[in-house]
């Protein structure tokens, strides 16, 4: 695992020898291109939950590790956090998006950057599917006509921002998309 991205993981501070120990298994003997480590903090009405992605392009793969925290199963309420890793081979990534959102665009000057970054990326792992009761049209059939829905694919997404992230957050996901860009042979 590169030097940077062990350091980075360490600055995030979520659970670092949890999160190094689980990239350093999913990257195994290659090298790392480029990475990019988010680490984040929700809200809700009764508790906060922390979590970090991070993303890292190796010579032949992308891969997603995602760390969330969790409430943990024993009856002493002891807290746990689990580790996803996602691996999509470059060959299959099928498409990537980079919205580029800028506040206050009648400001906006050439080499001025982005207030905010979405990263999308179509790789196929994951798809959700949603089913309903079809239905012929008739109100009064009361038949089986059985299920109808459609089958979505749900892509890899990060998001930064200026604000709630900071500037460099937002510069280092420029640099990492560049970089998957030329990994794809997608052009810049």
């Amino acid at each position: 695992m590169s030097q940077t991205l062990d350091q980075a993981v360490a600055v995030a501070g979520y659970y670092p020898a949890l999160a190094s120990s689980v990239l350093k298994g999913a990257i195994g003997a290659e090298s790392v291109r480029a990475h990019f480590v988010h680490a984040e903090t929700t809200f809700d009405d009764r508790e906060v939950r922390r979590h970090m992605t991070v993303l890292v392009i190796t010579d032949t793969r992308l891969l997603r590790v995602h760390m969330d925290d969790g409430a943990g199963h024993s009856g002493e309420g002891a807290h746990e956090a689990s580790a996803t890793v996602e691996t999509a081979f470059l060959t299959r990534i099928s498409n990537m998006a980079m919205t580029h959102v800028v506040h206050h665009p009648e400001n906006f000057r050439e080499g001025d950057g982005p207030s905010e970054l979405v990263l999308a990326v179509g790789w196929g792992i994951h798809s959700r599917i949603e089913l309903e009761p079809a239905t012929c049209g008739d109100e009064n059939c009361d038949a089986d006509h059985g299920y109808t829905g459609g089958i979505t694919g749900d892509d890899t997404l990060v998001r930064v921002s200026a604000i709630a992230d900071g500037i460099d957050s937002v510069h280092a996901l420029e640099r990492f998309a560049a970089t998957l860009q030329q990994a794809i042979g997608a052009p810049a």
